[in-house]
């Protein structure tokens, strides 16, 4: 955290000039323990968004390594005798594959390079593994493998470099790994043909050596442990919108993201054309980074995985027409592969998917509990479109909990339609989505108060505050997610998953924000949203505690003055926490009042708080500490903590009892 703030919220934490006290009431009796806290309360929603994939978590460094672009040569630049060719290639759904043949002299090169992603990025000292599926045209051939600096100012652009001899006429896979010398930005991958004899490529590969968990095929470490440590209860996968395509033909089918990494076939990513404005046409899906993945992922985390598929209906915000989704009478495809996926992550060995995913390395299921059906659709047509998936799985599955949608809006003709259908078609949780400004999040501390408890459960599955007039990463923005929580988790009953959106954006390839963690190619920063996810995580509790003020719930009532709070009880260690958001202007006197307790029974307090003296500020590539919570030891008379609550900051408060 930058000194200037820390030394600014320590010391309006022990300010004691301030008006009017307001009295915070957390009734900690034994009886008064109220609504378990599910396990999946907060969690992560990945969208392959802002080059969240390719680009992004997925640590592949080479663009289009499987020259399977509609452009095949998009991302690479060809010298000498090159060849794009379709014929014999080793993997059916990808043929495309280059024939470096002799220049036909001896101060002529053969060869390819690839731009990566914004650059090939590499780090001094840091090694890379590059492989390759190669043959030779008839005899023995070479290839020489370089990193390359085009700005460098020395006497040569390669930073590192490896030779590899290609025998036989089969394919076979060759690695070699490279150390780089130099830090390089904006480098290159090159390939030179060495001699006369030829090679034909495919799926030329390269990753940083260093990958999450050390695995092949693996995610961005930095990116990875970011996401692991948050402490996500549950992980939402594949999108978003991506799950429904621009149309039938582009929507992420899972079944494609399986088995052999070489031989998963190229999807088009919706987002790379969605806006003119911010418009990336080399913006594909590799499906490097698939279902196998994402569910290894969960595991790692202690993650429940949550998968949503198609429902047969594309994108309604971009086909205004019935002919662009798949009648209901036609479904059964896609009721085929939702099954089919259940199986892949819970079969057991001697069925279909579960066989391939032990043979993908995992022969243990996945345990998966939950399955999403559709994204943001809207109107008759998705309920019609649900019905028969939540049958079939009922049917198949009774254990699997299906997650359905209220559409995009947080409230309106179609939220208040699509309730009531969700409820009538058995869906176990409802998909609640909003992208809102200040005034919507300022308003909705008391949402789900009156919320039938009786119905699906609520799950938030993409939300995030978007400033009017300042719609990109910014401290007040996250303090005021962090007060709408408040009312998350004071209806924990009803509430029980819950994920900010999105997740990732490259700062060179962004399309949308905010979002939760930037990055560039070799470094990250965490928002400050991060952080207010990752504060309530890793103090969610498991049990709902009353906190009230002025005898109603502290939830930025008119009386409230720009409070909000909740609070819990946690079984794990028997502490009590109390969240405290201040979206006022001023500072405010607190006393948190921890009534059914003996007294003096407070042994210790500690506080975690997040303030900025600045509402537009956050972290930065340059400044990722800037904002960062910052915790210290907070003294408590009898059961009441008496502080003070800076203006514009989030206090969490961890009290233990004798």
């Amino acid at each position: 955290m930058n000194k200037a703030i820390v030394i600014s919220a320590m010391a309006a934490v022990s300010s004691l000039a301030v008006a009017q006290t307001s009295v915070i009431d957390v009734n900690v009796a034994n009886a008064q323990k109220g609504a378990k806290i599910q396990s999946t309360m907060y969690g992560l929603f990945f969208e392959d968004i802002n080059y969240a994939a390719d680009g992004g978590l997925y640590a592949e460094m080479v663009k289009n390594r499987s020259f399977e672009f509609p452009q095949a040569l998009m991302g690479w630049k060809t010298y000498g005798n090159v060849e794009v060719r379709t014929d014999g290639a080793p993997f059916e759904r990808n043929p495309h594959y280059v024939r470096l043949s002799s220049s036909g002299h001896a101060h002529k090169h053969t060869g390819i390079e690839n731009e990566g992603f914004f650059g090939v990025s590499t780090v001094k000292g840091n090694e890379y593994k590059f492989s390759v599926w190669a043959r030779a045209l008839n005899a023995d051939a070479k290839i020489r493998v370089e990193l390359d600096d085009p700005a460098s100012m020395g006497e040569t652009q390669v930073t590192g470099q490896a030779e590899i001899i290609v025998s036989g006429k089969e394919w076979k896979k060759y690695t070699a790994t490279i150390k780089s010398d130099s830090d390089v930005k904006k480098g290159l991958l090159r390939v030179f043909l060495v001699g006369d004899n030829g090679v034909d490529l495919e799926h030329v590969s390269l990753f940083p050596a260093e990958t999450f968990k050390g695995r092949e095929n693996g995610l961005r470490a930095d990116l990875a442990q970011a996401l692991c440590d948050i402490h996500p209860g549950v992980f939402r996968f594949p999108g978003g919108c991506i799950v429904e395509g621009t149309d039938l033909n582009s929507r992420y089918q899972w079944k494609n993201s399986v088995g052999a990494v070489e031989n998963r076939p190229l999807n088009e990513n919706r987002w790379h054309y969605t806006f003119p404005h911010r418009f990336y046409p080399d913006y594909y899906q590799s499906y490097g980074l698939g279902f196998y993945e994402f569910f290894l992922l969960s595991e790692d985390m202690g993650a429940e995985p949550l998968p949503v598929v198609s429902c047969g209906l594309a994108c309604q915000f971009q086909n205004e027409t019935e002919e662009a989704h798949v009648p209901v009478e036609d479904l059964q495809p896609y009721i085929q592969d939702a099954l089919d996926l259940i199986e892949f992550a819970n079969g057991d060995k001697s069925t279909k998917w579960g066989a391939l995913r032990a043979e993908m390395g995992h022969p243990e299921p996945f345990n998966l509990k939950l399955i999403g059906v559709g994204n943001e659709q809207w109107g008759e047509t998705f309920p019609k479109h649900l019905e028969p998936f939540v049958k079939a799985i009922r049917a198949a599955y009774p254990n699997i909990r299906i997650v359905g949608t209220s559409g995009p809006d947080s409230e309106g003709a179609q939220f208040d339609y699509l309730w009531p259908e969700m409820k009538r078609l058995g869906a176990d949780l409802v998909d609640e989505h909003f992208y809102r400004p200040e005034t919507w999040f300022l308003s909705q501390g008391n949402r789900y108060d009156k919320y039938d408890r009786k119905g699906p459960k609520v799950f938030a599955g993409e939300y995030a505050c978007h400033g009017k007039g300042k719609k990109w990463n910014h401290f007040e923005a996250s303090l005021l997610e962090a007060a709408f929580m408040t009312g998350l988790e004071r209806n924990a009953d009803v509430v029980h998953m819950a994920t900010y959106a999105p997740l990732f954006a490259h700062v060179e390839g962004w399309q949308w924000r905010p979002d939760m963690i930037w990055y560039d190619n070799t470094r990250s920063f965490k928002s400050v949203s991060y952080y207010v996810q990752q504060l309530y995580a890793m103090n969610k509790g498991t049990n709902v505690l009353p906190a009230t003020m002025n005898g109603k719930p502290v939830a930025g009532n008119l009386d409230q003055d720009g409070l909000f709070a909740s609070a819990v009880y946690d079984a794990a260690d028997g502490s009590y926490i109390v969240k405290v958001v201040n979206t006022a202007s001023h500072d405010k006197d607190v006393d948190i009042n921890l009534k059914g307790l003996k007294k003096k029974a407070i042994s210790k307090c500690t506080l975690t708080l997040l303030h900025s003296d600045n509402g537009d500020a956050d972290n930065t590539l340059d400044e990722p500490q800037k904002i960062t919570p910052k915790t210290l030891d907070r003294p408590a008379a009898g059961n009441v903590i008496k502080t003070t609550v800076p203006a514009q900051s989030f206090h969490v408060y961890r009290i233990q009892v004798k």
